[in-house]
């Protein structure tokens, strides 16, 4: 798919008031960047990571177009539920201290997005989302554990989140979860991780290369061939005694839906994959992308380079083009209908695969559902509803008889 092809995200707005489109809630339809990104963040109220009238309350005192007001205003209401977690903690509330902390993780997330990769701001702010996560997961049935999966030598791991499913059925399949050039593991329990554990199936919530913490803290940009970080997750679950190796996944959000395509073509130990949001050859989507871009400082970030050029030129690797060919397992590709950013690299992605021979179903959400926005920002419970049914149904899961092994 050439990039330009007509993409929602760049049209000129007509209204410039707020109001709903076939993608969402489009708050500022002069300044469609961030207004995606705010869909994002309204989007997943419903999943516990906010509340609406604090989304709004922020917003409300945001400059559009201001990234200074973003990161100030959300920080406002992220620090009030981080003290309130705190407050309610210390008095015994342990359920609405996981509701703060859960808030507070993703308004975190929010106020780090448009900070620059060397900001000062930028590391205590990411920070600060992951310490939330982890005093939710203090109280998480089974506990939740934050894990560092052996990744590079001198003292280079990956990072991430391993939670069980809340049942007593002995061994798990689970779900190894990635985001995409965004999105990391503490969003991860708003896109998949809370709809996996719901339908009997453990997540591993992952930072790979170029992402989250792996990227923060050690520089490590991105790589085509994900493969290998997902391989090094398949080893690490190998060392426990709950994990069903015979029934492990991987999904990969946005530019994760690449990683997963990859990893699930590349990696036989992988019996299904998932790319939350379709792609064929990310070459023909980047090459033309310029450094007024409204992600490019991003993109150079978590590709490794100084300028959008040679983030072009290293996409030329990122091909499913005569990797497919691989791939054993099911594969699921579940796209908007309305994706702001596109929505022919999934129908490419989709006819190159089953041409292919892959075992491959594609889901296009349209308007009348709502999620028909990328990833469905706009209405996340929805997106892990299509995916993880999916899921437990290759996996021979029977989702009738979970109520009856609540766990010990």
């Amino acid at each position: 798919m050439a990039d330009s092809e007509a993409k929602l995200i760049d049209a000129v707005a007509t209204d410039s008031a707020p109001h709903y489109e076939p993608y969402g809630w489009h708050h500022w339809p002069d300044f469609p960047w961030p207004s995606y990104q705010y869909r994002r963040a309204l989007g997943e109220t419903q999943e516990g990571g906010g509340t609406v009238s604090e989304c709004f309350l922020a917003a409300s005192r945001m400059i559009p177009g201001d990234y200074d007001s973003w990161h100030r205003e959300w920080m406002v209401v992220a620090d009030n539920n981080f003290r309130r977690g705190e407050a309610e903690e210390a008095k015994g509330h342990i359920q609405t201290a996981m509701n703060c902390y859960l808030r507070a993780a993703d308004m975190y997330r929010s106020a780090e997005f448009w900070l620059d990769p060397d900001d000062p701001r930028r590391m205590p702010t990411f920070e600060q989302a992951e310490l939330s996560t982890r005093r939710f997961l203090e109280y998480t049935v089974p506990k939740g554990a934050f894990v560092e999966v052996p990744y590079e030598e001198e003292g280079k791991p990956m990072y991430g989140y391993f939670l069980r499913a809340p049942y007593d059925t002995g061994k798990q399949p689970v779900l190894i979860s990635f985001g995409g050039l965004d999105s990391y593991k503490d969003e991860l329990w708003f896109m998949t991780g809370r709809g996996a554990l719901q339908r009997g199936i453990s997540v591993l919530l992952m930072d790979g290369p170029g992402q989250g913490a792996t990227l923060r803290r050690h520089g490590i940009p991105n790589r085509y061939d994900y493969e290998v970080p997902v391989g090094k997750c398949i080893d690490w679950l190998a060392t426990r005694d709950d994990v069903d190796m015979s029934r492990i996944a991987v999904s990969g959000s946005s530019l994760g839906g690449y990683y997963a395509a990859r990893a699930g073509a590349m990696e036989p130990r992988l019996a299904a994959a998932i790319s939350h949001g379709g792609v064929l050859s990310l070459y023909e989507r980047y090459k033309d992308r310029a450094e007024d871009h409204g992600l490019a400082g991003h993109m150079k970030w978590v590709f490794g380079t100084s300028s959008m050029k040679g983030v072009a030129e290293k996409t030329k690797d990122f091909d499913m083009r005569g990797v497919f060919e691989n791939m054993k397992c099911p594969y699921l590709i579940l796209h908007g209908g309305h994706d702001v950013l596109g929505v022919e690299a999934a129908r490419q992605g989709y006819d190159y695969a089953k041409a292919a021979g892959v075992d491959v179903t594609l889901m296009l959400v349209e308007a009348d559902m709502t999620g028909a926005e990328h990833c469905q920002h706009d209405n996340p419970t929805l997106g892990q509803e299509l995916m993880i049914d999916w899921l437990a149904d290759r996996f021979g899961l029977d989702q009738t008889q979970l109520a009856k092994h609540p766990i010990a």
